[in-house]
């Protein structure tokens, strides 16, 4: 059911990949809701992901940028305002990769080199893509930009290795970007804590199915779908929420504050 509260509104969605990502199911959802969008992700994930189709569905245009490059960024806002005739009025930041956690190096044996591409493409391009958006004028008054964190920025999940950092540094990006935008043009600048969910990105990590089930059997109301998430986030881009800003929001069925439950007793007792 659709409720229109992004009726008019523009705005660029990162990240898409497939019909698995949290990108995909935010885009259908805001194009459900009435906005107009464009979709971007790095040329290489255009490569290897279905975004064309999402783009038809969506009747958007698709733009390649490599978030980590502010040129790349300049092109991309600034391609993004001409097409959809005006400033942004919310941004999806939805960009995350370790080459460490994809070549299984273990986080105790850290390649630096690897971790820095961490950083960069996870965390210090939620920046670049604030401070272009800033430079450029990109964003509208009471514009909504949002980055997709996990718990493990705040406790220790093993598996997640050198993502846990970046993690941790985005919410960080958050907080203090939010403050100068808001101060400036009134733009609100939220992570949002996502419980572990079934993408590709994310069955990529180190013992994720564990994550999963522990996450579900913990959580009062079960995790968090893509969906779910996808409600959440046009929620945040919308009129609703002006007032939300600088803060790491948990959209994870209660996990966060659960300090055990009777299914995950009864499975250690098991």
């Amino acid at each position: 059911m659709a409720y229109h509260l992004l009726k008019g509104k523009r705005g660029i969605i990162f990240g898409a990949l497939d019909e698995k990502s949290i990108a995909w199911k935010v885009a259908e959802k805001a194009v459900e809701e009435g906005a107009s969008i464009v979709l971007s992700n790095a040329p290489i994930a255009l490569r290897m992901g279905k975004i064309n189709e999402l783009a038809k569905a969506c009747n958007a245009e698709v733009i390649p940028a490599d978030a980590t490059s502010v040129e790349d960024l300049e092109k991309l806002l600034s391609k993004s305002m001409e097409l959809l005739g005006g400033p942004l009025d919310f941004v999806l930041h939805s960009i995350g990769m370790s080459p460490n956690v994809r070549k299984k190096i273990p986080y105790t044996d850290t390649n630096y080199d690897n971790f820095q591409k961490t950083i960069d493409v996870s965390a210090l391009s939620f920046h670049k893509v604030l401070q272009t958006a800033w430079k450029l004028d990109a964003l509208s008054e009471w514009a909504s930009v949002v980055g997709l964190s996990y718990i493990a920025a705040q406790r220790t999940f093993p598996g997640y290795n050198d993502m846990a950092e970046a993690k941790a540094l985005l919410e960080s990006i958050a907080r203090s970007f939010g403050f100068h935008y808001g101060n400036r043009k009134k733009v609100r600048v939220n992570t949002v804590s996502q419980s572990p969910t079934l993408t590709t990105a994310g069955s990529g990590v180190e013992g994720f199915n564990g994550f999963y089930h522990y996450a579900e059997k913990m959580s009062p109301l079960g995790n968090a779908g893509a969906e779910d998430c996808a409600a959440f986030c046009v929620a945040l881009f919308s009129d609703l929420t002006r007032k939300v800003t600088m803060q790491n929001l948990f959209h994870d069925g209660g996990f966060s504050n659960t300090g055990v439950s009777q299914a995950v007793i009864e499975g250690v007792e098991a």
